[in-house]
């Protein structure tokens, strides 16, 4: 069903868009709209360039401690998902889009559409095959299954074992 209604929401959304530009371009004048849609393209790289600086900044850090502690870094709550798309939503023509890349920047509508994209995603992720697993991913701490495995370092030689046959040398 999908897959029949996407094209036509696509189609949808881009007439909407042409129209709304037809709207202001009478309204304004053509000049306005040219500005409006680069003021948006250039905002919009500027917005994916700084959260993409962030995001390697953050990720240093966390290296870099995790290795002064000798441990495997810890992910940080957040992410830079969202001003992502939003920088990107600003980069696309348009002015509805340009609406939606900014809810997607403004902090109060970027919660409230996380948490909504969270719940949406673990209800049809419930209904998956991979439900479990991604309950499993999510959760702060294990549910108790055991794996059963043999850790294997390469950087050491392996010792030899007692029951072992003893070769000749």
């Amino acid at each position: 069903m999908t897959r029949k209604l996407l094209p036509l929401a696509i189609a949808a959304w881009a007439v909407l868009e042409i129209w709304l530009l037809i709207l202001v371009a009478d309204a304004a004048g053509g000049l306005a709209v040219f500005g409006l849609l680069a003021g948006g393209i250039v905002l919009g790289a500027y917005v994916i360039k700084r959260a993409g600086r962030r995001a390697w900044q953050r990720l240093t850090r966390s290296m870099q401690a995790a290795g002064a502690q000798g441990a495997a870094p810890e992910a940080e709550g957040g992410g830079n998902g969202l001003i992502m798309l939003g920088g990107l939503l600003l980069m696309v023509p348009g002015l509805l889009s340009d609406a939606a890349g900014l809810l997607c920047l403004f902090p109060p509508t970027r919660a409230l559409i996380r948490k909504t994209a969270v719940r949406r995603i673990e209800r049809a992720g419930a209904a998956s095959p991979l439900g479990d697993a991604m309950r499993q991913a999510r959760m702060r701490q294990p549910d108790g299954k055991v794996v059963q495995g043999e850790v294997i370092r390469e950087d050491q030689p392996p010792a030899p074992r007692a029951d072992d046959p003893q070769l000749p040398r």
